[in-house]
């Protein structure tokens, strides 16, 4: 997979997926929310889902142990059940009102349970779930209404714990029935903590792995895990051979007048998306486009004894790829390309955007050989000729007026004499 399709599917890959035909409820009510604010309110979704579960369930045990004699915790079980259901309306509101909604709720069923059971059925054990539940479902940003839900739980934890002793009970409840709530409200409090920490734990390695596949879209592989494993170390290298690229897309300005915005945008998407594969393919680096302008290079994040022959053997291609794609899109496109090999300095510039570059007389060289090379053609200097040797064939297009070098003698590079496989990374 392209590292954008990588970086797509992370964003698109359900976290909800445990929830099988029921996880399309933890989206209702969440779209038009920003998508960090989206991703809390389906944890409070998925919250009230799993509350309205076990409420329903709750009330079915208390139907079985006795209808009459348990009703009041029958009927508060299925109001549970119908105020969960409707949380997703409370997102209407605002970001916060169903999660305050749940609290309440929530709060107030549990202190009732323990009243009519008394604390021996363990029914206070839930409020411990608000020490984790509160930080999910009300925000970070929200610090003051976490903490107050959070002091708010604990002070009626310890309140039905003194308030109310068996001998208090409002019903006197089968022993197996009170057995029976400790050991679920004891399973469904460590359940839903490590529900709520394994989500945390999946959100943050999700987050860590699309900003190292960003990064991975911005930078060479080399670079960003040299950014991330040394984050405040400047990248500044001087590389004493390497190999570069440019290629232009010949009267692609006009034709793009012609096409119009949509068409333009998806034939250049194509042609890079296309460049991209084969850079990838031969190991080469892609530094950056500019229009339809495309600069990559061999050799420079990372030691390739072969990178000319990778970078030429990528060159070849493109004119064929380009004919072909123009072809499809009913248009006529011709690309030049200009190749250049010897010393540059790379190095991360920039704070906020920064980006990856290459820079020095290779560079230029290379990108003069491109504007002054032919259409459909790729022309290279005398020291590539002289380098890439019998391994490949040339045409001597002779010497030429290079704005900033002079008189440069030139060669067009034709095939390969020996086809390869794509050389390994």
């Amino acid at each position: 997979m392209s590292k954008r399709g990588t970086f797509a599917a992370l964003r698109e890959a359900p976290l909800f997926a445990w929830l099988g035909p029921l996880a399309w409820f933890v989206e209702l009510g969440t779209g038009g929310y920003p998508r960090p604010v989206r991703r809390r309110l389906t944890i409070v979704n998925a919250m009230a889902l799993l509350i309205a579960v076990f409420s329903a369930v709750y009330a079915g045990v208390f139907a079985y142990y006795g209808a009459d004699e348990y009703m009041p915790l029958i009927v508060a079980n299925l109001l549970l059940v119908a105020v969960a259901l409707l949380v997703p309306l409370a997102h209407r509101i605002n970001d916060i009102a169903a999660a305050v909604v749940i609290c309440i709720a929530e709060y107030l069923a549990l202190f009732f349970f323990v009243r009519e059971l008394g604390h021996n059925s363990g029914v206070q054990i839930n409020y411990i779930i608000a020490a984790a539940v509160s930080f999910a479902i009300c925000g970070m940003s929200r610090l003051r209404l976490t903490v107050a839900v959070i002091a708010i739980g604990l002070a009626l934890h310890v309140a039905a714990w003194f308030l109310f002793p068996p001998e208090r009970a409002q019903i006197a409840a089968d022993p197996g029935l009170l057995a029976n709530l400790y050991v679920s409200s004891a399973v469904t409090t460590f359940c839903i903590i490590a529900l709520v920490v394994g989500y945390a734990f999946t959100v943050a390695d999700r987050a860590r792995a699309e900003a190292d596949a960003l990064l991975a879209n911005i930078l060479p592989e080399a670079i960003a895990e040299r950014l991330k494993e040394r984050p405040g170390e400047r990248v500044a290298d001087s590389v004493a051979d390497a190999s570069v690229l440019f290629s232009d897309l010949v009267g692609f300005t006009g034709l793009a007048q012609r096409l119009g915005v949509a068409r333009t945008v998806d034939l250049l998407d194509q042609i890079v998306t296309e460049f991209d594969r084969l850079a990838a393919a031969h190991g080469v680096e892609k530094i950056k486009t500019i229009g339809d302008g495309y600069m990559a290079v061999a050799g420079v994040s990372r030691p390739q004894a072969d990178h000319l022959p990778r970078l030429a053997r990528m060159a070849l291609l493109l004119p064929d790829l380009v004919e072909r794609l123009s072809a499809a899109h009913g248009v006529d496109l011709k690309i030049r390309v200009g190749i250049a090999s010897g010393p540059l300095m790379a190095g991360v510039i920039g704070t906020d955007k920064f980006s990856y570059d290459v820079w020095g007389d290779t560079v230029n060289l290379a990108s003069r050989l491109e504007s002054h090379g032919l259409p459909g053609e790729i022309q290279v200097s005398a020291a590539v000729r002289g380098a890439l040797g019998d391994s490949f064939v040339f045409e001597p297009r002779g010497p030429i007026e290079v704005k900033g070098v002079g008189r440069l003698e030139t060669w067009l590079l034709k095939k390969a004499t020996i086809p390869a496989a794509l050389p390994s990374h």
